[in-house]
Parts: C-alpha cells; sequence; structure tokens
C-alpha cells in the first residue's frame, strides 16, 4: 500500500512501465506512490534497461531479512538518535538523495559518499568514517573523493589533530555551480569554432551557431543567479509554523 513496501504486483506495473517507455513520474502516478519511490527502486535494480520485477522483489526481502536479523535492540544506557530523528527514515532519505544523485550523472560510490557528506550535521567526515558508515572500502573512498574534489563538489580540510577530512558546505555548493557555469560557457565557445570550420551559412553552421546562443544565455543565467542568490547560503532558515524557537 502507498507508504509501506512496494509490493510484487507494483514491482511488475513498473516493469511493464518500462518496457512501455512510461515515464518515473508516470508510473508512479498509475501506482499512486512517489516519483522518488519508483525512481529509487529502478536505479537500486538495474537501472531502466535491467530492471526485472521477480529479482527485484527477491532482493528487496534478502535485504528486509538481513536488516531484521543484524537489528540489536537499543539498550537504555544508548543515547537516543541526533535531534530525535528517525533513522529508518533518515537510511530513506539519503538513498532517495544518493538516487537523484545519480540521476545528474554521478558514478553510484561517488553519489553515496556525496549524499553521506550532506547529511551529517558536521558537513565533513574522515575517510575512516567514510568507510565505517558505508561499508565500502579506502580504496572506493579515495576513488570517490578524488572525482568529487575534481568536480569542485567537496574540499580537503583538517581537523586540529591534522586529519584529512572531505567536506561540504555553503561556498562548495556555489563554486560547483560556478564551475558548471563554466563548463556551459566553454562548449558554447566550442560550438562557436564549428561556425567557422563548417562555413558561415550552412545548415551545420547555422545549427552550431543557434546552440553557443543558446549555451551562452544560459551559462550566463546560472552564474547571475548565483550571485544574486550567494547570500542565501549564509542566512539561517526562518523558523516554520510549528517548528520550536
Amino acid at each position: 500500500m502507498p507508504g509501506g513496501r512496494l509490493t510484487q504486483q507494483e514491482r511488475r506495473r513498473i516493469a511493464l512501465g518500462l518496457a512501455d517507455g512510461s515515464a518515473y513520474a508516470e508510473i508512479a502516478r498509475h501506482l499512486g506512490r512517489p516519483t522518488s519511490t519508483v525512481t529509487r527502486e529502478v536505479m537500486r535494480n538495474g537501472g531502466p534497461t535491467a530492471y526485472r520485477a521477480d529479482l527485484a522483489h527477491r532482493a528487496a526481502e534478502h535485504r528486509a531479512r538481513r536488516r531484521r536479523r543484524t537489528t540489536v535492540p537499543r539498550s537504555p544506557n544508548t543515547p537516543p538518535p541526533a535531534h530525535g530523528r528517525d533513522p529508518e527514515a533518515v537510511r530513506e532519505y539519503t538513498q532517495t538523495l544518493t538516487t537523484v544523485f545519480m540521476q545528474s550523472g554521478l558514478p553510484r560510490m561517488t553519489a553515496r559518499v556525496l549524499a553521506c557528506l550532506y547529511t551529517t550535521d558536521a558537513g565533513s567526515l574522515s575517510a575512516s568514517e567514510l568507510v565505517q558508515r558505508l561499508q565500502i572500502s579506502r580504496a572506493s573512498v579515495s576513488k570517490a573523493v578524488a572525482f568529487l574534489e575534481g568536480q569542485g563538489l567537496i574540499r580537503r580540510e583538517r581537523d586540529e589533530r591534522r586529519r584529512e577530512r572531505y567536506a561540504v558546505d555553503d561556498d562548495v555548493m556555489y563554486q560547483s555551480v560556478m564551475a558548471s557555469a563554466r563548463a556551459t560557457a566553454h562548449l558554447g565557445e566550442t560550438a562557436r569554432q564549428g561556425v567557422g570550420v563548417l562555413g558561415s551559412g550552412t545548415p551545420a553552421a547555422a545549427r552550431l551557431e543557434n546552440i553557443a546562443r543558446f549555451v551562452d544565455f544560459i551559462s550566463e543565467s546560472i552564474a547571475r543567479a548565483a550571485d544574486q542568490a550567494r547570500e542565501i547560503l549564509h542566512t539561517e532558515p526562518e523558523a516554520t509554523s510549528g517548528s520550536v524557537t
């Protein structure tokens, strides 16, 4: 039912929707489920071209059994989850965020590392902490953080004990958006170079010129909007109704 785990019948309907070329949002609407639920289900089980309903259902049952076996009752001396959070809800949200990062082009392991960093209150973790939280190897962490740093999505820092940590913060987000704007502008420059090569007035040159003008507008708009909105990243969100002050 909506809000609970996907049933085998629902997974078969997802598979049929994918076979028909339906978008995730359309499939989710027919199921009465959030789009993120369908997206996460498909990405977790091979992607749209390799998704198999029965295999996905068996995998889900296996994960559920494994969680039941490994769940240990919290002792009275164990501190409650930070800020009263529901651990299961946090886990589900982190998976959703990971899926969104994957849809934006990040490899799965890299997306997991980035989602882990963004859902950490400190906004930074060491390699050892990432290994422990994600249950992955140090080599996987090293590869993921190298990629993320190269894309401007994280930065390295040192704590008071001179240990290296990987961090996400407001400035990292701004710099990442600006890097995207520069990459988009470079595409426009490259397209415009093709106009001279292919001959002004030819259909191919006209196509590239239109692409260049379009991309120029987009990159300039992104950079301008990021500059105008940068202060939002450094202000406290206003308290919403019902929040504790």
